[in-house]
């Protein structure tokens, strides 16, 4: 679909690295990017977010393009939203109905997709209007009388209906997560749930220590439903090591999707140990891992003793190694990459490390 990407910087020192990944994330959606339009604004404008002046040349490029869709990366209004549509005359999808919309894509577990049709309506909650105004009015005639319903009020009961039903399965699948947990503690199992930034490396490195082939790829949310997998990192750990590979964080993800994904993301709520996944070749690394951080203590994780692993070395030229915390005395950064294999053993060591050190506390 031909489609035209939209980037406003209200003063953001990392709007070029922001932009790049929304058409990042624009081309994960399987939209072909003709253009991009870049403007500078110190606030948004009610009424359009970019003001009156741009959007007439927007409808320009349009036609002149023969555009299909207008990509806009930031969260609109349900009123700006359908305010640009209807001069536009065609769809505008916003940076949250994207993600969305990758999410429903990627998801493949029963789930995963449950998780996915959970945000995806209770953001659809908020737009009904936008999606309804030509039927907002009394429905009446021969056996539709009576008190009357709306058709914007039958939708919103409707949508509310099935959203408590996702939840209540959603609950059910998370009841049984937890006394799969409740086995694995008996059992003295240590859980390691890998976290990070989308397409840093995560399902990579899972690979690699699972020696198993989940779905890998050079694009963002490759990986959303949570795999779990028994794995052996040396002969002196007398204890099973369960690791997790999990859905990736980004920069303003959608409170819906981290509500909506709350029943998954406890499964990191509730690891012995983090291993924080960084993109170490990115030129917004640390912005990457404040994001992550603010999802981590969003979750309820942040008490989670957590290693940072700076992947991808064999990008970044740096030499593999293990750095100590002063205090503690545990690794506190290990510098690896997962395609290369360079410095994978030194990982393992980190987990056999953190393994023993919790079985002699408890």
């Amino acid at each position: 679909m031909r489609a035209l990407v939209i980037g406003v910087n209200l003063n953001n020192n990392n709007f070029q690295y922001d932009i790049e990944e929304f058409n990042m994330l624009a081309q994960s959606a399987g939209a072909d990017i003709v253009h991009v339009e870049l403007f500078k604004r110190d606030v948004p404008d009610n009424k359009f977010f970019i003001g009156s002046g741009k959007v007439q040349e927007i409808l320009s490029l349009i036609s002149d393009l023969s555009v299909e869709i207008v990509l806009f990366d930031h969260a609109l209004s349900p009123s700006q939203q359908r305010n640009l549509e209807k001069i536009w005359g065609i769809r505008v999808v916003d940076r949250v109905s994207l993600i969305l919309d990758i999410f429903a894509l990627r998801a493949k577990s029963h789930e995963g997709k449950l998780q996915v049709e959970l945000a995806q309506l209770q953001h659809l909650s908020t737009r009904l209007t936008r999606l309804w105004t030509h039927l907002e009015r009394q429905r009446g005639g021969i056996g539709m009388r009576g008190p009357g319903e709306s058709q914007l009020e039958m939708d919103r009961r409707i949508i509310g209906s099935k959203v408590k039903i996702l939840k209540e399965r959603i609950k059910k699948i998370k009841s049984r997560r937890f006394s799969q947990k409740g086995l694995r503690e008996r059992n003295g199992a240590f859980s390691v749930s890998l976290i990070g930034y989308t397409n840093s490396g995560k399902s990579t490195i899972f690979n690699v220590l699972a020696k198993d082939k989940v779905y890998v790829a050079n694009q963002l949310f490759a990986t959303l439903d949570i795999t779990s997998r028994r794995i052996w990192v040396g002969n002196n750990v007398n204890k099973d090591i369960i690791l997790s590979d999990t859905v990736g964080f980004i920069r303003d993800l959608p409170h819906s999707i981290v509500e909506a994904f709350h029943a998954t993301l406890e499964e990191t709520a509730s690891a012995d140990l983090l291993l924080h996944v960084v993109d170490s070749s990115s030129k917004d690394m640390y912005d990457q891992i404040e994001n992550v951080n603010k999802v981590i203590k969003e979750i309820g994780a942040s008490n989670i003793p957590t290693v940072l692993v700076y992947n991808k070395i064999d990008k970044s030229e740096i030499a593999s190694k293990i750095l100590y915390d002063n205090c503690t005395g545990l690794a506190a950064k290990v510098f690896i990459s997962a395609v290369s294999l360079d410095g994978m053993d030194l990982l393992r060591n980190v987990i056999s490390d953190a393994s023993r050190v919790m079985r002699n506390n408890v």
